[in-house]
Parts: C-alpha cells; structure tokens; sequence
C-alpha cells in the first residue's frame, strides 16, 4: 500500500497485493502479470512440458514455477480459493469418499465364529443327553473350540499382505495398503497420464534438417548461440541439444528477441531469423522448401522451428517431449493383460494424439484440466469399470485420489504421491505390469490361506466334537486339539512365505 517492497508470510499476501516473483521461484498466489515478461512451466496443471510466455496481462497460477525473468502478479485469488488449494481439497474430497474395502476374513469370520460357538454348545448338550459326563462332554466343547479357533482365518490375509508388500518394496513398488494391493488386482482399464509419465517432461531437439549446401554442425552452432542469449524454453532445449554433440554455441554480434515470435541476430557477418514458420513468412521469407518437412513434424505433436540466413531458410529443428524408452512396452504388455489404455493428459490433442499412436494407445483423453480428470475418473467407474490412475504431477492429484487404486511414479511430486495408493520407484511404466503380477499373486495367496483354513476347520470341527467316535472310538483332546490348531496356523504362514519367491519379471504363471 505505501509502494515499499518487502517479503511477508504468504498468510498476509490479500487480494490486490503486487507479489515480485524473481526467476526460478515458484509463483505464490493466482494472479494477473501487471509488469515483466518471462516463460512459467505451467505443466504441474496443464501437462503441457513447454513453459508458457507471461507478458503484462497474462494470467498465473500459484504453485506454478517461474523461468529466467521477472514477473510483478497482482493477487486476485489467495488462500482456501487459489487454484492449488481447491486442488488440494478436491483430493482429500475424493479420499474420504472411497468405500474400505472389506477383507474375506472378516466375511467369513463374521459367520464362522458365531457358527462355532453353536457347535460347541450343541455338542456339550449331546454328550450330556447321550450319558457322557459333564467333564468329558465339556472337554469335547472345549476342543471344538480350540480347533475351531480362527487364528488361522485371522492371519490368512494380513500375512499374504504383509510378505506381498514387502516383495513390493524390494522390486520397486511401494504399497500404502492391502485396500490398494486388492483393488491393483481386479482392475481392468488403466488411465495414463502423458507428461512426465509416459514421456520424459522434458523437450528435446529430436530433429535437424539443414539446407543443401549448409553444415548441420555449423548451423545448430549459429542457432544454439543466438538462443543462448533467450529466456524462451525452447531455447534450452537447442543449447542442450549442440552441448551434447560437442558443439560450443557460436557468439553473435547483434541480438534481438521478438515477443511471442523468435529470435534475430548477426553471427559472423550472416543475419539469423529463428523462430516459427508464420512468422518467417511474414518477414517475407519464403518456407516452401521446408512445408513438406513442417506438415510431417506437425502430424508427430513437435514444436517446428525455422532458421534463415540473409532471408533465406536454411535450417528446420524439431522440439518435442520424447516418449520414454520403456513406455511402449509397458503399454503393450497391459493390453496383453486384458487392460484397456486410455491417455488422459491435460495436453494439445494433437501432440496427445501423436504420442499415443506411436506408444499403441487407442484412446485419448486430452485438454482435460485437473479437476476434469477426476470425472473422467468417475464417468468410468459408473460404467461399472474398474479404473488405475498413473501420474506424477499436482494436476493427476484429483484422478490418482479418486480412482479405485491410484499409481503415482517415484519422481513425481508429492501432492501426487500422497494421493496415489501405490508408487512406482523410478520412471519405468513397466513396473505398473509388476505391480498387478503382485497384486493378482497376494490376492491368489490369500484366497489360498482362506481357503486352506477353512477346509481345516471343516474337518477339524466334526472330529474335536466326537463324530468319528461311534465308529472308531476316538476322541481329540484339548491338548491335541491345540496342537492341531497351531499347525493350521504355521500352514497359513508358510504358504503366504511363498510370495516372497514370486517372479515379477514373467507373466501370470509365475503367481503362486
């Protein structure tokens, strides 16, 4: 208010307020540029890797991270209203609102016990009416109920839980909790972030197409030295590309960047224009030789920069973010499960859609913002799908809360693992395949325990109560009985060790 600058807790910034955001800082309220020019990495909202330019006028977002200018931000929404925070309560939102997931010993138990105890009386009752004594009928009843004990039920799924996680961890999949390992396993349609996920979020040069009679070397030199001198991000990605093939960016004599359009300068006596091809074409310059070369990076989803020498184009570079390696695998090797792969990126669609068909993904979902993610989400789930969610950024924190297993990979932010029920260490998608080769072997050994103490008990139930002894004379004892019982429950424990020795590199015949 008195024109003074000064830094104040963020708790005091009101509406109105002018906020400097200094290069590399991360904006702090959503607000207007009023003064300052600079590039703002927008992707932990948009899922667009490239950094959007900021001039007077523009709008920004807080939690959004600033490039190499200066920006003054007049604070228009600050508090419980700014864009994060609503973010940020729409995922703790979509966590209350998911159903626990009830384990099959608790169903089973909940009929069982009451069960048992019935036997147990009826079987002391009977002893009593057909002559025995009131000590040994009361012996049977207690053998009933020592056999009957359901330690074996109650250890069947959280030792399976317990050993499956802890094979997780060791392979690089970190489990929160057996509601998400269950729900990993059943899923049939898994929604995939692109940036960052299925890309590497980064932009790199990925081609250079140079002009008969011109140096490739020569020319990304020239290029790389005239955008040394830009803010634009872009930029980075040229400078990056020549530094990798050993080049040293060429110094140039004049410089000048045009906002919103490229770059202009002098190297060695020769006057470079880099910068998109309708703004070359306005200089007057002629693109024709490059059209064929500019449709072709356009139908990929790359950013297409011309350079020109003396008004004449001598040079093409294509930008774009580049898939990871593994990512095409990982897609392949879910479809060869049974899942359907669906992209859902809050990207350009014709980027999204470049990506997707060179991964083999069918379907896209893009220019969804971070709120709309969650109902494509539950537009899904009403569909009686079951839906995994893999992302890594702020702007999936809504769809990874509110699918029915969220995946959130390990370099992603924290918004996002927080919301995610599994998180895969590192940047390889293909450890989503291990993670339901996991889920579907636990759950396997867990109906296996159940399955095995509830045979036991079957069995053992009808022998404790004296149903042989008409026949064979035998009776179990108390004491037996409760050695019987504990073998039930080292069975249980062993069969859940086995997990431990699961292969997650193979595919379904190697769960147990």
């Amino acid at each position: 208010a008195d024109g003074t600058e000064r830094d104040v807790p963020l708790a005091m910034v009101a509406i109105g307020d002018r906020v400097r955001v200094r290069p590399g800082e991360r904006v702090p309220v959503d607000g207007e540029v009023v003064d300052g020019r600079s590039s703002v990495d927008e992707s932990m909202l948009s899922g667009e890797p490239i950094p959007v330019e900021k001039t007077a006028g523009a709008e920004v977002t807080g939690g959004t991270q600033n490039g190499t200018g200066t920006l003054v931000v007049r604070a228009s929404r600050v508090g419980s209203d700014a864009t994060l925070a609503r973010i940020v309560g729409q995922v703790a939102q979509a966590q209350r609102s998911r159903a626990p997931i009830q384990g099959l010993a608790d169903r089973v138990a909940a009929v069982f016990v009451p069960a048992v105890i019935l036997v147990a009386v009826l079987t002391f009752g009977l002893w009593v009416a057909f002559g025995a004594g009131v000590g040994a009928a009361l012996a049977s009843a207690v053998a009933v109920l020592i056999i009957a004990c359901p330690c074996a039920l109650g250890l069947a799924t959280p030792m399976s839980v317990m050993v499956g996680i802890g094979r997780g961890a060791t392979a690089g999949i970190l489990v929160r909790d057996a509601a998400a390992l269950q729900a990993m396993a059943t899923v049939d349609l898994v929604l995939v972030d692109k940036t960052g996920t299925l890309t590497e979020g980064k932009p790199r040069l990925l081609a250079l197409e140079a002009a008969p009679g011109r140096d490739e070397a020569a020319l990304l030199a020239a290029v790389a030295g005239l955008e040394l001198a830009s803010e634009h991000p872009l930029a980075a990605a040229i400078v990056a590309a020549a530094r990798a093939r050993g080049l040293e960016p060429a110094s140039p004599d004049e410089f000048e960047a045009v906002s919103g359009r490229g770059i202009r300068g002098r190297i060695g006596g020769e006057r470079f224009v880099v910068g998109a091809a309708p703004w070359l074409r306005e200089l007057g310059i002629a693109t024709d030789a490059f059209d064929a070369s500019l449709a072709a990076h356009a139908r990929a989803g790359e950013t297409v920069v011309l350079a020109a020498v003396d008004g004449q184009p001598v040079g093409l570079l294509a930008i774009a973010d580049a898939a990871r390696p593994s990512s095409a695998s990982a897609v392949r090797q879910l479809r060869a499960a049974g899942l359907e792969v669906v992209m859902l990126t809050g990207d350009a669609r014709a980027t999204a859609e470049a990506v997707a068909r060179d991964l083999g993904i069918a379907t896209v979902e893009a220019e969804v913002g971070p709120a709309e993610k969650g109902e494509v989400v539950a537009r899904h789930q009403a569909r009686g799908r079951r839906v995994a969610m893999a992302g890594d950024g702020i702007n999936d924190a809504v769809a990874l809360a509110r699918a029915d297993v969220g995946i959130a990979m390990g370099q992603g932010s924290h918004v996002a693992i927080d919301s995610a029920g599994v998180t895969l260490v590192g940047d390889d998608l293909r450890a989503l395949v291990r993670a339901r080769l996991l889920a579907r072997a636990t759950l396997r050994n867990i109906r296996q325990n159940l399955a095995f103490a509830f045979a036991y008990n079957l069995l053992g139930v009808p022998i404790a109560a004296g149903l042989l002894y008409p026949f064979t004379g035998w009776l179990l004892s108390p004491m037996l009985a409760s050695a019987a019982m504990s073998l039930s429950s080292v069975s249980v424990i062993a069969n859940a060790l086995r997990l431990r020795r699961v292969d997650l590199r193979a595919g379904d015949d190697a769960d147990p």
